[in-house]
């Protein structure tokens, strides 16, 4: 029971991956910044689970002021750490909750880190809480996957991730398929011993952020596939949606 309070501390990814985030995250934040940038208009945009600054660094980095809130205390030291992060004020705080006052023309977040709030009601606070931040012109952008039914099968998976001659490591998840949940455990087994990075997401699919946005008072305003502006459609594996509020 312990494991499962833990999962759903705001502070535990951060607290986990902190150290080499950075190291092990090599994606382009270009494409996601050309995108965030112009719904931004010159005001203020506020980054929720901004991590190490990965796309808030960027973003101030052309003239934009940027905000971020993060629950690991861990993450936003490496976020000062770097050049222009002491620019990105950050609330230690959940991102549920936005914590911070507003408004802000721009409330983004990426990288699926929605489904980082393990139930439905917290994602449906997250809505709210950026409604009430938003500028009524404003836009609130989400980035996450489209859940693949098939890698759910039986409710269980375990996959080799790497193998060499003196480690491996593998990544074990348990889905509750009701709850529309998963837990899952990145192991590595090392000369040095065995190390262990615990993960959990409660996923939904587009249509159901549709749902939560509108309680919220917000509204699809376009969907796309991916920072690039592709179109989105039945195939696609994830989304970049933009909400607006209800006029």
């Amino acid at each position: 029971m312990a494991t499962h309070r833990k999962f759903g501390d705001p502070a535990l990814f951060g607290e986990v991956w902190a150290d080499d985030y950075d190291d092990r995250t090599s994606l382009d934040p270009t494409p996601a910044v050309d995108f965030l940038a112009p719904l931004a208009k010159g005001g203020s945009a506020l980054e929720l689970a901004v991590g190490t600054g990965r796309v808030a660094l960027p973003l101030a980095a052309r003239g934009i002021r940027v905000e971020g809130v993060e629950g690991s205390a861990k993450m936003a030291a490496r976020l000062r750490e770097k050049p222009g992060g002491d620019d990105v004020p950050v609330t230690v705080g959940d991102m549920a909750d936005v914590p911070v006052t507003g408004p802000f023309t721009l409330v983004y977040l990426v990288y699926n880190t929605l489904f980082n709030l393990l139930e439905a009601e917290r994602q449906q606070d997250c809505f709210r809480n950026v409604a009430r931040v938003l500028d009524e012109d404003g836009a609130f952008v989400v980035e996450a996957y489209v859940p693949d039914p098939s890698f759910f099968d039986r409710g269980q998976r375990v996959q080799a991730l790497s193998v060499t001659e003196d480690s491996a490591t593998i990544e074990v998840y348990r889905f509750d398929l009701a709850a529309q949940r998963f837990h899952s455990q990145k192991i590595t087994f090392g000369a040095d011993g065995v190390r262990l990075r615990p993960h959990a997401e409660r996923y939904c699919w587009p249509a159901e952020l549709d749902v939560m946005a509108a309680r919220a008072g917000l509204r699809l305003d376009r969907r796309v596939a991916d920072w690039s502006g592709r179109p989105f459609g039945p195939d696609s594996t994830g989304h970049v949606s933009v909400y607006r509020p209800e006029r």
